[in-house]
């Protein structure tokens, strides 16, 4: 494969992992919204104990949205490091092959790191989302029944 399709697919590849994280995002918080609408005229009860634990997984899953992009942010600044290092530019590491090799080696381990975040982070958003989804209907189906008990 030429140094043109991968970069290409890189960037799509890019662009389609930045797209999901976002959509879960604004998803998350549109969850959010949605259910304080709808609750806005209730007064508490027990029943509700699943809608609040569905807003506690979206709550959540918007935290781990915004701490994996922290972490993706923060490794395209080691990136953009490690390609100065290697290039022998960067200010402390210079010409010095000693100080490159190190360098290179305490940013790739800071990349494996943030890398092993931004994966952890990124199924913690997902499935904090969907419990959140799974809650809001276990909810639903109870106020459903509540409404039916009620009705002659």
């Amino acid at each position: 494969m030429n140094n043109e399709n991968y970069k290409e697919i890189f960037r799509l590849l890019n662009s389609s992992q930045d797209k999901y994280v976002y959509f879960i995002l604004a998803s998350s918080v549109t969850a959010i919204g949605f259910t304080i609408t709808q609750t806005k005229t209730l007064s508490l009860s027990l029943t509700q104990m699943p809608l609040g634990l569905s807003l506690i997984c979206w709550a959540l899953s918007f935290w781990f949205g915004c701490r994996n992009r922290e972490y993706y942010n923060s490794t395209l600044y080691a990136n953009s490091e490690l390609i100065k290092v290697q290039a022998g530019q960067h200010p402390m590491a210079g010409n010095d092959p000693r100080l490159i090799q190190a360098a290179t080696e305490g940013i790739m381990d800071a990349l494996q790191s943030n890398s092993d975040k931004i994966s952890l982070y990124g199924r913690l958003q997902m499935r904090l989302f969907l419990a959140g989804a799974i809650f809001y209907i276990i909810w639903h189906v109870i106020e459903m029944y509540l409404r039916s008990l009620e009705t002659p």
